[in-house]
């Protein structure tokens, strides 16, 4: 029996985003392109509100 929220769901739409930093695995902090930490970035930071990555996760498992 398949349950019936099933019959209407729908994928989320998936939204084009690219951030302006990456995760160096070296440092463990998102770093900018030009090797900056990005929580350094004020402007970034008032933009972004936040500089997010999934390395807790991938590190941690009491996350």
């Amino acid at each position: 029996m398949q349950p019936f929220a099933l019959n209407y769901a729908r994928p989320a739409a998936q939204l084009e985003l690219t951030t302006p930093y990456s995760y160096d695995s070296g440092l463990q902090l998102n770093v900018l392109a030009d090797g900056r930490v990005a929580a350094h970035d004020l402007a970034l930071l008032r933009e972004l509100g936040t500089t997010t990555s999934t390395a807790g996760s991938k590190t941690h498992f009491d996350d």
